[in-house]
Formats: C-alpha cells, sequence, structure tokens
C-alpha cells in the first residue's frame, strides 16, 4: 500500500468527521469519499454515484478507513479537558456537560460559548482525527503485508 500524504490524511480526517466514507487505492492512493448512507441515511448520494460505482466495480483495490465511534470521540473531548489547566470556570462546565443526557451537544454549547477556547478545540479535534486516520491506515497496512505473507 502506499504512504499517505499530510494533506490526504487531513482530507480523510475531515470527511470522516462529516460522516463521509473514506476508501484509498492500495497501489496509487486515489481517495473517494461518500456519504455513508448508515449516518446520514436521508442524503440523496446522486453526486458520489462515480465514486460509489468505482468502489463497488473494485471492492479489492481500496482500504477502508473506518470513522470513529461515538465513544472514541468522547474520548476526544475527555482528553481536551484535561488540557485545560487555566481555566477552571470552563474545565467544569465541560465536565458538567458530558455528564448530562446529551453529552455531545452539551459539550458543543459549552465549547461554542467559550470563546478563544473553541478555536482550541477545533484544532486539538484536527489533530486527534489526524491520528485516528494515521493509526488506522498503519493497522490497515499492517493486515495487508500479513495477507501477503499468509496467501489470504
Amino acid at each position: 500500500m502506499v504512504n499517505l500524504t499530510q494533506e490526504q490524511i487531513k482530507e480523510i480526517a475531515e470527511e470522516l468527521d462529516m460522516g463521509f466514507r473514506c476508501l484509498v487505492n492500495k497501489t496509487n492512493g486515489e481517495l473517494l469519499f461518500f456519504p455513508d448512507t448508515l449516518k446520514l441515511y436521508d442524503i440523496d448520494t446522486e453526486a458520489w454515484e462515480e465514486e460509489i460505482e468505482k468502489f463497488e466495480n473494485n471492492p479489492s483495490d481500496y482500504a477502508e478507513i473506518k470513522a470513529l465511534e461515538s465513544w472514541n470521540s468522547f474520548k476526544i473531548m475527555e482528553d481536551f479537558i484535561k488540557t485545560i489547566t487555566d481555566n477552571n470556570k470552563l474545565k467544569e462546565k465541560l465536565i458538567n456537560a458530558l455528564q448530562r443526557r446529551k453529552p455531545f451537544r452539551e459539550f458543543k454549547y459549552v465549547i461554542d460559548n467559550s470563546g478563544e477556547y473553541r478555536q482550541l478545540w477545533f484544532e486539538f479535534k484536527d489533530r486527534s482525527l489526524q491520528n485516528w486516520v494515521i493509526e488506522r491506515y498503519e493497522e490497515l497496512i499492517e493486515l495487508e503485508e500479513f495477507n501477503k505473507e499468509n496467501d489470504f
């Protein structure tokens, strides 16, 4: 499998965050993105027909980088809270938000009204998502190598 560029890693992270499926061509590194209809069930996929068809006609040519599960996203929010060392009031609000009934919505509300911390959150989240992509892609490379070695 090919190595991904930093730009590709960033693009994959952004697309995953928007609810898209992300596939990498194993030989040439071409990226395919289209809506994950399990998450975006009411979206019209007509605009992505070419990408979907390309994948469906040659699925073995592509490796899919899976999106985060909700518990992974929750962990990223918890990890961000740990980085806040200079604003105990905000830290407490974010901790409380994660303990409420709809933690993702509550966290978003608090962070959207946190001034400069909102940008810090987005930067932290972007780095975390990019690290997620790198880790998942490395796992896919290892699996591909294992399968070749064992003739799977």
